[in-house]
């Protein structure tokens, strides 16, 4: 069984390059949209936490798991999401395609929205 790295940095550094460097992709994007956010490892992957938990993200062998905190993301951004493997609150992004910025920024936003709203 694999041992949960102690930070984001040491996860990352598990992957070979062009996994590491969709994981690293992702978490500046997050850290640009939300620079207030708490990084953590939870659930053995790379957190996000803003009046609890953002979004997580983990690397595979064949894609890049996105979790946007529940299924609220994956049901308001189903048209956009319909091109990937989705589940209830999961979003794979092959690793053979470009992330999708754009829609990932969206996402992050729509997430960074609910969670002010809890605050509220």
């Amino acid at each position: 069984m694999r041992r949960a790295a102690p930070n984001i940095d040491a996860y990352i550094a598990e992957f070979p390059g062009e996994v590491a460097a969709k994981l690293q992709e992702i978490r500046k994007l997050v850290k640009d949209l939300a620079p207030e956010a708490e990084e953590t490892i939870s659930y053995g992957i790379p957190t996000f936490k803003l009046n609890g938990p953002l979004v997580y993200f983990a690397g595979f062998k064949h894609h890049i798991g996105f979790y946007p905190g529940g299924p609220d993301s994956i049901v308001e951004f189903r048209n956009e999401l319909a091109q990937y493997k989705t589940s209830k609150g999961t979003v794979q992004f092959p690793l053979d395609q470009p992330l999708p910025t754009k829609l990932l920024t969206k996402i992050v936003t729509f997430r960074i929205q609910q969670n002010l709203e809890k605050k509220k």
